[in-house]
């Protein structure tokens, strides 16, 4: 099985890809770690660029950890990416970074993790960065 990891190049993002770390080891999974962007990937901060990825790969490979990284552009919303992605590889769990805003932050925007967290079969674990 796998464990799919939402990953963008933040703190919030790096605290999911080492929790997504430790239930792969801990499950002995492999990760799944996906970026997506709706295609504004010049001006979205969510997009991880070249050297965040390679960042993520070295990381991976110096571990020992069997891993996929995937990036998917042009897509429809990052939690609709990551539902399908669930359904379609058979995930056992996905991890996510949480980020804080307020309530109205989140009634107008809405709330990927919400979506994810109703959308998915599988546990789903919140992670905050640290400090």
């Amino acid at each position: 099985m796998t464990i799919l990891v939402g990953y963008v190049p933040s703190p919030e993002g790096e605290a999911a890809l080492r929790a997504g770390i430790d239930e792969a080891r801990r499950r002995g999974e492999k990760l799944l770690v996906v970026n997506t962007t709706k295609g504004d990937s010049l001006v979205d901060p969510r997009f991880a660029q070249e050297p965040d990825l390679t960042h993520v790969r070295e990381d991976l490979s110096a571990l020992g950890v069997d891993f996929d990284v995937r990036q998917v552009l042009g897509a429809r919303d990052a939690a609709a990416e990551i539902i399908d992605l669930v359904e379609t590889t058979g995930a056992s769990m996905v991890v996510i970074g949480l980020r804080k805003r307020s309530a109205v932050g989140k009634l107008i925007m809405g709330s990927a993790a919400q979506q994810i967290l109703l959308g998915v079969d599988c546990p789903v674990l919140a992670v905050k960065a640290e400090g």
